[in-house]
């Protein structure tokens, strides 16, 4: 069947092989994000002061995607810290498109328990975890109750 005749599939373009250069490899370890070191000294001063009975799991990363700081536990922490900059990209498209002025918060909420994250400064984001028992309204206040506490420690620790 010709690619010609309406509505025949029309076959995806190949590459041929070595027509592309490789990517360089890089050698060494990964120098740390600027952030990181004062995200995780935050993260560290606020994380006994956070209600543990419903949250569960707190990570930082920076707007880019990058992992900064976690204390998780059975996640992937640099896919979340991924997502994390994703989230809140569409969130913030989303509250925009919608009217709503700024956007301050993405949550999700899920079968096992809910997620959510806050930009904290230009550079940073929270992202807390909750058990699922855990109501969306209690979420939403321990939560912003773990953002101000974090903003309070972001600028002692740089």
């Amino acid at each position: 069947m010709s690619a010609e005749v309406p509505g025949a599939p029309v076959p995806l373009p190949t590459r041929k092989l070595g027509a592309t250069p490789a990517f360089p490899v890089r050698q060494g370890p990964r120098e740390p994000h600027p952030d990181a070191k004062a995200a995780a000294k935050a993260l560290h001063e606020i994380r006994d002061e956070v209600d543990r009975v419903n949250i569960t799991g707190l990570l930082l990363a920076s707007r880019d995607g990058l992992l900064l700081a976690s204390d998780t536990q059975e996640i992937e922490d640099d896919s979340v810290a991924a997502m994390a900059a994703a989230a809140v990209g569409l969130a913030t498209r989303f509250v925009g498109q919608a009217g709503l002025g700024e956007a301050r918060g993405a949550m999700f909420q899920g079968s096992l328990g809910h997620v959510c994250v806050f930009p904290v400064q230009e550079p940073i984001l929270l992202v807390l975890f909750a058990r699922p028992d855990t109501t969306m309204g209690l979420f939403n206040v321990v939560a912003r109750q773990a953002l101000t506490l974090l903003q309070e420690a972001l600028p002692k620790a740089n």
